[in-house]
């Protein structure tokens, strides 16, 4: 039976996303370890942050851990900026990732936006022990 947040397609994005960038660092030529790993675990943070938040019961826990996700998103930047310049990936593919960023970039922001914004009801449920 898959857990609930498998059915989101905002999760479903942030793996493609990170198999993307897996696939995408496979062969970067020796020298450029440290780039690859990072790349690849500020990728998988988006994915992982956004689960890990989805799993929380708090909306201050949530809220955290969904900035960390977008956070891990604004990571990658530089670090594809960085292997475009090296010649790692083509400046096409480079263009199609940052495209997916900042998608993922959006949605996340929505998802905490949505967040600020529920009634008062959910903030007392989030805050007050014995309404849950």
């Amino acid at each position: 039976m898959p857990f609930a947040i498998e059915n989101l397609k905002l999760y479903q994005k942030t793996v493609d996303f990170a198999d993307l960038i897996l696939t995408a660092t496979e062969h970067f030529p020796r020298g450029y370890g440290f780039l690859a790993d990072q790349l690849n675990r500020a990728s998988v943070s988006i994915a992982a942050n956004l689960a890990e938040g989805n799993g929380r019961f708090t909306k201050p826990d949530r809220k955290h851990f969904f900035a960390i996700a977008r956070g891990s998103i604004l990571e990658c930047l530089p670090l594809l900026e960085l292997a475009a310049r090296r010649s790692l990936i083509d400046a096409d593919r480079q263009g199609r990732l940052r495209d997916r960023l900042d998608e993922l970039g959006k949605m996340i922001s929505g998802l905490i936006k949505g967040l600020d914004q529920r009634g008062s009801s959910a903030t007392r449920r989030d805050t007050d022990p014995a309404a849950r």
